[in-house]
């Protein structure tokens, strides 16, 4: 039997009889619900939610519990610190220590395990398979398509990052000055995992991803790339931050040594007519062949150029700025990028099509 193409038939109007047409009318594709892009990558986001609850459980317990065991113990210590044996809880001390470490240096890893998600899987490994042109020929745009999947996981990247970054500021500051083996506000790893540079971080690594991807569209190169990209931007930016802020000077005696801390610019000898030379690094000067170097380099003092703890949140808000231009730019490059390649690609299926016609 010979199947019967049902068809519709066009009302006739002022310019003619009906017209034939195929049923169902096809009608214009709607772009699918962002939530495809959760199921999609699912087991991702299973992971990111427990990576960040169980660093926001640690956290939390770094905060209270530990925070207040160790700084008891350091408070037993120094009260019977030379006084003969003492008798306080290391346990404690030790504890705080290692989660301190095992909180912190995660945090600061997030932002090359953003990079290298966003570029292997998230990006290279769709375009390598070919999920992302099948998505294309289903109603939705490469640009949309790239708005959605840069959208989605920037948000969630950002209330992840930014609700352990609180945590762990909040946890430092709970033992900051009140446990002796503290880390330093100025400490690298302290410094970001404080602040909202570490945020700027991921999304950098996540437009960095998206953008390795479109480049070389193959999984492992896209997510070596991406890991590079956020290396040399959170390099730069440790580089960078200093002197991104006016520092503080401060001038001792040759006999005191450098007597003033913060996060370094510069440093070394002052000569009588006030100019600042390198300093050789010889020592103290009760050091007879130390003292006979600085009298022959016309020494006075030293000098140190620095950042004092109060220049912490314009430090944090100008390389924060930095960073997020940087990632601005790498999101802008991925979209010129995908506009310029599917149009290319459109340009010369079209050229295919119309050679094939005119061989017909």
């Amino acid at each position: 039997m010979t199947a019967h193409t049902p068809t519709l038939e066009t009302p006739a109007g002022p310019a003619g009889p009906s017209v034939p047409a195929t049923a169902p009318a096809v009608a214009a594709a709607r772009p699918p619900h962002p939530r495809w892009l959760l199921r999609l990558h699912g087991p991702a986001l299973y992971v990111w939610a427990a990576i960040v609850a169980v660093l926001a459980l640690g956290l939390l317990w770094l905060w209270g519990p530990l925070t207040d065991a160790a700084a008891d113990a350091w408070r037993q210590y120094n009260a019977c610190a030379g006084n003969g044996p003492c008798t306080y809880d290391q346990d404690a001390i030790v504890t705080y220590k290692s989660v301190y470490n095992y909180v912190t240096l995660p945090l600061s890893a997030l932002p090359f395990l953003v990079g290298a998600w966003s570029g292997a899987a998230l990006f290279g490994r769709e375009l390598e398979h070919g999920t992302a042109q099948l998505a294309w020929t289903q109603g939705l745009s490469p640009t949309r398509w790239l708005a959605t999947k840069l959208a989605v996981p920037a948000l969630l990247v950002t209330v992840g990052t930014g609700l352990l970054v609180t945590l762990h500021r909040l946890a430092w500051s709970a033992g900051d000055g009140r446990i002796d083996t503290a880390k330093t506000w100025y400490d690298d790893p302290t410094l970001h995992a404080n602040g909202p540079t570490t945020v700027a971080f991921a999304l950098t690594g996540l437009a960095a991803g998206a953008l390795a991807g479109l480049l070389l569209r193959r999984t492992l190169p896209a997510l070596l790339l991406a890991l590079g990209a956020v290396a040399a931007v959170r390099f730069l930016a440790v580089l960078a931050m200093p002197h991104l802020w006016p520092g503080v000077t401060r001038v001792s005696p040759l006999a005191d040594g450098y007597r003033s801390s913060g996060l370094g610019i510069d440093s070394g000898l002052v000569t009588s007519t006030g100019a600042h030379i390198a300093d050789p690094g010889c020592g103290p000067t009760v050091v007879p062949e130390c003292k006979a170097l600085y009298d022959k380099l016309d020494a006075t003092g030293f000098y140190n150029t620095f950042h004092p703890e109060s220049h912490y949140w314009p430090l944090q808000l100008t390389t924060t700025a930095l960073v997020l231009a940087v990632a601005a730019a790498l999101t802008v490059a991925s979209f010129a990028l995908i506009r310029r390649t599917t149009a290319t690609t459109a340009t010369t299926a079209a050229s295919h099509a119309a050679a094939r016609e005119s061989a017909v």
